[in-house]
């Protein structure tokens, strides 16, 4: 037997599919067959076999409005998100407000709509939660985000128990991911390299690679996944005495 994701005649919503982890995602995804529709709070030119709709998913009543518009929904992949660094001590209450509406509250209000829409539907739904390892891992100037994403974490978990047997929801965990922006978080392509040397499989994910991860779990091939958070690190970080013993600090 030949294994195969096929999600032919399915329909996805990427939220942010158009750039970095989310355009990975949207082209997994259309590889396998299914019919994407991305969405972001500004225009954007639509990833070749997609459709793409402005909707700022932090606002509930957009949301709805989108799914709503769609015939029907299959898929959906909760990816917007992100926050810039910030010392937690100094930070505003509307700044880790604002981080935890976009990474929490909104992949909830997302999910809630979907799950609306899937529950009526007789082959039910998948949700895939883009997560961060950030969730299990402390680390300065991301406090805000990474409780967030550990909320995320714990919700995906929650919402798989409740919406079931109809809809499944899992998480990825993502890890150090080439994108567009690279540069701008990790400096120079030393600095790269250096930080690449610190991951077990040597080298930072590809965004095609997380895109691949989401594919399986939105697929028949994980019909008895639910409730799971999936890592994609390439083999996590090497424990920082490890690395100060071998140099590589």
């Amino acid at each position: 037997m030949t294994l195969t994701v096929d999600l032919s005649g399915r329909v996805a919503l990427v939220t942010g599919g158009t750039k970095g982890i989310g355009l990975g995602i949207t082209r997994a995804l259309v590889a396998a067959g299914a019919t994407v529709v991305t969405c972001s709070r500004s225009e954007a030119s639509p990833v070749p076999g997609t459709t793409h709709r402005v909707c700022d998913v932090r606002d509930p009543d957009a949301v709805r409005d989108l799914v709503a518009s769609l015939d029907r929904l299959d898929i959906l992949v909760n990816n917007a998100g992100g926050a810039p660094a910030a010392e937690a001590a100094t930070a505003s209450p509307r700044f880790h407000e604002k981080v935890v509406a976009l990474n929490l509250l909104a992949p909830l209000a997302c999910a809630q709509a979907a799950n609306a829409v899937m529950q009526g539907q007789d082959t039910g739904g998948a949700i895939v939660n883009i997560s961060s390892i950030s969730a299990g891992r402390p680390a300065p100037t991301i406090a805000a985000y990474a409780a967030a994403k550990a909320g995320l974490d714990s919700l995906t978990a929650s919402l798989a128990m409740e919406w079931a047997p109809k809809v499944r929801v899992n998480a990825i965990d993502v890890g150090l991911c080439r994108t567009e922006q690279t540069d701008d978080h990790y400096g120079d392509d030393a600095s790269v390299a250096a930080i690449e040397r610190t991951i077990p499989l040597g080298r930072m994910a590809e965004p095609d690679e997380v895109g691949n991860v989401a594919a399986f779990l939105a697929s028949d091939l994980a019909s008895y996944v639910s409730g799971a958070t999936v890592a994609c690190h390439g083999g996590g970080e090497t424990p920082a005495f490890l690395l100060v013993q071998k140099g590589l600090s």
